[in-house]
C-alpha cells in the first residue's frame, strides 16, 4: 500500500514536471515569434522609410534645369517645402526601426538565450531531486527486505535448534552448535532492523524535505522564472508603442511644415510673377479708322493704326493678303527662326522682354568687368612685390597678363556700351504711366527706330562666314509686318530630327551661332546641308548653328517632324 502510494506520488510529481517543461518550452517559443513580429515590422518601417525618400528625391528639382527656375513662384516653393519635410518624415521611420532594433529586439534576443539557460537549470534541479528521492526509497526498500530475509532465518534458526535441543539421540555438540547459529541469525536480524530503521528514518526526512522543501522552490524558481518572461514581453509591448509615440512630435512638426508652406502660397504674387515674366511692353493699337470706298481718294493712314508705313513715309497700298495681325500676336519672323536665338539686340522680341534680355546680358558682363578687374589688382600688387622684391620674381614677367587684362576690359566695356545704348532704345520706347495714350504705333517705332551705336549691325556673318545683308535691310527683315503671306503666318518651328552631344567647347561668336559647352546634349533641327554647320536647339529662345565636327550627331529615323521642342 505504501509503495502504492509512494509511486503514486513520484508519478504526479513528474507529470506535474511534464507538464512544466511544456508550457515553459511554449512561453520561449512565443517570445521568439514575438521577436520576429517586431522584426518584421521594423523592416516594413526601413523599406517605408527608402521609398518615401525615394519618392521626394524623384520630385526635387534638378539643378540648372527649368524645373528649377519653376520654384520661383510660391505654389512650387510649397511643394518644394513639401517634400522636404516628406523627407525628414520618412527619417522618423528610420528612426522607428533603429528604436525597435535597439531596445526590443536585440534586447529580446538576448533575454531569450538566458531564458533557456535558467529553464534548464531548474529542470536539471527538479530531475537530480527526483532521482535523489527514487534512490534514497530503494535503499530504504533494500534494506526492508534484508531486515525481513533476515527475521525469516532467525525464525528457521530457533525453531532448528529447539528441534534440535528436544531431540535425546542428538548429541550435545550439535545442540550447541544449532543455539550459536540461531543466535547468530538473530544478531544479524537485529543488526538488518537497526538498518532498516535508520534508512527508513533518513527516507522520511528527505521525504519530507523533497516534498515541502525542495520541489516547492524549483517549482517556485520556474514560477517567477514565467512571471518575469510575461512582465518582459509586457514592457516589450509597452516599448513597441512608445517607440511610435516618441516621434510624433517630430512628425507633427513635420506636418505642421506642410501645412505652413500650404498656407504660404500667394495666387496673386504667383500671377503677378506670371505677368512680369511674359508682359510685352506694347501699346494697344489705335481706332482703325473708317476707309470710304465711295469717294475716288486716297487712303489716309492714321497714325495709330494697324497698318505699316513705307521708308519713305508714303503708306503703303493695301492687298488682298493684308490680315491685320497684331504685333503680339505674330509668329517670330524668317530672321529668327533660321538664326535660331535670334539677332544679337534681340530686337526679335517684344519691348519688355528685350529690354530685361538686354538688362541681363549688361549684368553678365558687368560681372565679367568686375572679375577681369580684381585680376588686374591682384596682378599689380604681385607687381609691386615683384618690384620691392626682386628675388620672388620678375615684374616684366606680370606685364603680358596685364595687357591682355586690360584689352579684355575694354572689349566687355564697349560691348556693355553697345548693349546699354540699346538698352536706352528700348526704354526710350516704351510707354511711361505718368505720359498719356501714345496714338503712334510701336511697330512703326520699331521699324524706324535708330540704334545708338551704329557699330552694332556691322560685321555680322553668317555661319559660314558670308557677310550678311547691310543694317537697313536686316531692320526692315526683323521688322514685323502685318501683311506677311499666309505662308509666313503659318510658320512653325522647325522639328527636332535627333540630338547631338558636343565633343569640343564653342564660344559662338558669330551671329546666328549658338554657344555650347563640352559634352552637352542638345537638339538637332536641320542636317548639315555641306557648308559645315549644324542647326541645333537647346530650348524654345535658344538656337543656332554650330560646327558640325564640334558635335557628334545621333539623328532619329523615325523623325518626321513630331518630336518638337517643348
Amino acid at each position: 500500500m505504501v509503495e502504492e502510494n509512494m509511486g503514486a506520488c513520484w508519478s504526479q510529481t513528474k507529470d506535474q514536471f511534464d507538464n512544466l517543461e511544456k508550457h515553459t518550452q511554449w512561453g520561449i517559443e512565443f517570445v521568439e515569434r514575438y521577436t520576429k513580429f517586431v522584426k518584421e515590422r521594423s523592416e516594413i518601417e526601413i523599406s517605408y522609410a527608402k521609398q518615401i525618400r525615394n519618392l521626394s528625391k524623384k520630385y526635387q528639382p534638378k539643378k540648372n534645369s527649368k524645373e528649377e527656375e519653376e520654384f520661383k513662384y510660391t505654389s512650387c516653393r510649397s511643394f518644394l517645402t513639401t517634400l522636404n519635410e516628406l523627407n525628414d518624415y520618412a527619417g522618423q521611420h528610420e528612426v522607428i526601426a533603429e528604436n525597435l532594433t535597439s531596445q526590443i529586439i536585440s534586447e529580446l534576443s538576448r533575454y531569450i538565450q538566458e531564458l533557456k539557460q535558467e529553464r534548464k537549470s531548474h529542470f536539471h534541479d527538479g530531475r537530480k531531486a527526483q532521482q535523489h528521492i527514487e534512490n534514497s526509497w530503494k535503499q530504504l526498500e533494500s534494506s526492508k527486505r534484508r531486515f525481513e530475509r533476515d527475521c525469516k532465518e532467525a525464525d528457521r534458526a530457533q525453531q532448528y535448534f529447539e528441534k534440535m535441543d528436544a531431540d535425546i539421540n542428538v548429541t550435545k555438540a550439535d545442540v550447541e552448535k544449532a543455539r550459536q547459529q540461531a543466535q547468530l541469525r538473530h544478531q544479524m536480524a537485529a543488526d538488518s532492523k537497526a538498518e532498516y530503521s535508520a534508512y527508513l528514518q533518513k527516507f522520511n526526512q528527505e521525504q519530507n524535505e523533497h516534498y515541502y522543501t525542495l520541489i516547492p522552490h524549483i517549482f517556485q524558481r520556474i514560477q517567477e522564472m514565467e512571471e518575469r518572461r510575461i512582465e518582459r514581453v509586457g514592457e516589450s509591448m509597452k516599448t513597441f508603442a512608445e517607440v511610435d509615440r516618441q516621434v510624433l512630435p517630430i512628425v507633427g512638426k513635420c506636418l505642421d511644415g506642410m501645412t505652413k508652406a500650404a498656407e504660404s502660397i500667394e495666387p496673386k504674387t504667383d500671377s503677378k510673377q506670371v505677368v512680369e515674366a511674359f508682359k510685352s511692353g506694347f501699346e494697344p493699337p489705335g481706332d482703325v479708322e473708317f476707309e470710304d470706298y465711295s469717294q475716288a481718294m486716297k487712303r489716309t493712314v492714321s497714325e495709330s493704326s494697324l497698318s505699316n508705313t513705307r521708308a519713305d513715309g508714303r503708306p503703303e497700298k493695301p492687298t488682298s493678303k493684308t490680315k491685320g495681325k497684331l504685333w503680339p500676336f505674330i509668329k517670330k519672323n524668317k530672321l529668327s527662326l533660321k538664326l535660331g536665338s535670334g539677332p544679337e539686340d534681340f530686337s526679335h522680341l517684344p519691348p519688355e522682354q528685350r529690354r530685361k534680355k538686354l538688362q541681363a546680358k549688361i549684368d553678365d558682363i558687368n560681372k565679367d568687368i568686375q572679375k577681369e578687374m580684381d585680376q588686374k589688382d591682384a596682378l599689380t600688387k604681385m607687381k609691386d612685390v615683384y618690384i620691392k622684391n626682386p628675388q620672388m620674381g620678375d615684374p616684366a614677367s606680370v606685364d603680358p597678363r596685364l595687357a591682355e587684362i586690360a584689352q579684355n576690359i575694354e572689349k566687355l566695356r564697349v560691348e556693355a556700351q553697345k548693349f546699354e545704348g540699346w538698352l536706352a532704345e528700348v526704354e526710350g520706347r516704351l510707354p511711361v504711366k505718368s505720359d498719356p495714350p501714345r496714338r503712334q504705333s510701336s511697330m512703326y517705332d520699331t521699324q524706324n527706330s535708330t540704334p545708338v551705336n551704329n557699330n552694332c549691325a556691322q560685321d555680322r556673318e553668317s555661319p559660314d562666314g558670308s557677310y550678311t545683308e547691310e543694317q537697313s535691310s536686316e531692320t526692315q527683315i526683323k521688322v514685323p509686318n502685318p501683311e506677311f503671306d499666309d505662308e509666313f503666318d503659318d510658320e512653325e518651328p522647325l522639328p527636332t530630327i535627333g540630338t547631338c552631344k558636343a565633343l569640343y567647347p564653342f564660344e559662338g561668336h558669330n551671329e546666328g551661332t549658338i554657344a555650347v559647352a563640352e559634352g552637352e546634349m542638345l537638339y538637332v533641327i536641320e542636317e548639315d546641308k555641306g557648308d559645315g554647320w549644324t542647326r541645333v536647339r537647346r530650348n524654345e529662345e535658344e538656337e543656332g548653328y554650330v560646327p558640325t565636327s564640334y558635335v557628334e550627331v545621333y539623328l532619329d529615323t523615325n523623325a518626321k517632324g513630331a518630336m518638337t521642342y517643348i
